[in-house]
């Protein structure tokens, strides 16, 4: 039942705007709508109700093609990417293009291989990665038909892959988080292992792949799988620079083209790592970039692994594996600075951290005296200035305090009953002031300050 809802979603997606409103004419439902609200409320449909007028509907629609006889044909000469998570050991089939037997959109190719008695050793004897996950693998890549360059993996559109009658899990789309971008498919090569014969029997294979004028070949290998630790052992092992070929680098860009550094100021370097967010733990940098910021090289290594994209975190542009390199003299520098965010790199190779700038101006501004003012200061007491509360040490005395009498004020005539022209002029306050009226604050002129 899996296996045939599967097939029925598969046949759906590659249905024309006609053929989907046919259907959804057909099971009562609304045939309005762009074309991608048919396709999702045809799914819809298929999902919910998986019966067998459905699925009658649905091949009738897309007419039963005659099986394909005899093997794909071999394609010319394609070279696949390398790709660092996967070390082939052997080719099980080369690559061989699908070739349309007819002008229907969905088509079916098919291929068969057998596994060796040590080919079969190999898989079961092999650790796991995780359970129900082993670290030799056989693994299904499928590319264009190019051989004028190296290929990528790239899966044709609707494409299902059936083991020995089973249907194998295929990577599914990321979701987007820009408005507007389509979701992204990560393309890379289909563990096809659980399914298959760990014996010299015969696997079969058929690829479900939609016709829509680009040509696609696939190929078998047998594989090993690596883990991001383990190509982090690798980095550190084979591709550290050292502190004087960093120095020397330092040295170069100050000499010649000092303005011509990415997402950096000047020779500032910040030690938190783009990725993360975080403090870099291992300093890693793609040795074609131009720029001097670093990333993590843990964190870089785990985000590929689980999706897969290779570009440099701070200028985008493409970060291979073999050409990382954990930076030698920042690698030292973290060591020395456990509490500096950012340093800055000076003509001679040395550097410098930021902190010091940031703390002498912090330092040289000056810091206003607080003064306490008490209930019992308010009865006449002298203020007492507050020193350090935290460490207890007695302050050095105060310049004397700025004085400012609030209760001589621009509306005390007013509230006088209006006075003569002598009243507004400033008097003796010791002797002259008036007391305070009834709901105002009395204040004591000689406490309070203003700074």
């Amino acid at each position: 039942m899996a296996a045939e809802l599967v097939e029925a979603m598969n046949m759906v997606k590659s249905f024309r705007v006609s053929d989907l409103q046919t259907l959804l004419t057909s099971m009562g439902r609304s045939k309005s709508g762009l074309k991608q609200d048919l396709v999702g409320r045809a799914l819809r449909l298929v999902q919910k109700e998986h019966t067998p007028e459905l699925l009658l509907n649905i091949r009738q629609l897309l007419p039963q093609r005659p099986a394909q006889a005899g093997p794909l044909p071999a394609a010319a000469e394609i070279k696949l990417a390398p790709l660092p998570f996967y070390q082939t050991l052997e080719t099980l089939l080369p690559p061989t293009e699908l070739v349309a037997q007819n002008g229907e959109k969905l088509q079916d190719s098919q291929c068969s291989f057998e596994l060796t008695p040590s080919q079969v050793e190999r898989i079961r004897t092999c650790r796991e990665l995780r359970p129900s996950l082993k670290s030799i693998q056989v693994v299904l890549r499928i590319c264009y038909t190019d051989p004028s360059s190296v290929q990528e993996d790239q899966y044709p559109p609707n494409i299902a892959v059936k083991v020995n009658q089973f249907y194998c899990h295929v990577p599914g789309y990321y979701p987007s988080n820009k408005p507007g971008v389509e979701p992204r498919r990560p393309c890379r090569p289909i563990n096809i292992t659980p399914w298959l014969h760990l014996s010299t029997a015969t696997n079969r294979i058929t690829v479900t792949w939609g016709n829509f004028g680009k040509r696609y070949c696939v190929s078998l290998y047998l594989v090993r799988v690596f883990t991001a630790a383990e190509l982090f052992t690798q980095l550190k092992h084979f591709s550290v620079e050292s502190t004087e070929r960093c120095r020397e680098r330092i040295q170069d860009k100050l000499r010649f083209d000092p303005e011509s550094e990415i997402a950096t100021t000047g020779l500032c370097v910040s030690l938190i790592c783009p990725l993360v967010k975080m403090r870099l733990g291992v300093p890693c940098r793609v040795l074609t970039c131009a720029h001097l910021q670093c990333f993590d090289a843990v964190f870089f290594l785990q985000m590929n692994e689980k999706k897969p994209t290779w570009t440099c975190p701070v200028c985008d542009k493409p970060a291979p594996f073999e050409l990382l390199a954990i930076d030698g003299l920042l690698s030292e520098i973290l060591k020395e600075t456990e509490d500096v965010e950012e340093i800055e790199y000076l003509a001679d190779g040395s550097w410098r951290p930021i902190r010091e700038e940031k703390e002498k101006e912090r330092s040289s501004t000056p810091e206003c005296p607080l003064l306490d003012i008490s209930a019992a200061e308010a009865n006449g007491h002298s203020p007492a200035h507050s020193g350090s509360s935290q460490t207890g040490a007695t302050a050095p005395p105060a310049a004397p305090a700025v004085v400012v009498d609030l209760t001589e004020d621009t509306f005390s005539e007013e509230e006088e009953g209006g006075g003569g022209a002598g009243d507004s002029e400033d008097t003796d306050d010791s002797q002259d002031s008036p007391p305070p009226k009834k709901g105002r604050c009395g204040y004591d002129k000689d406490l309070v300050t203003a700074y």
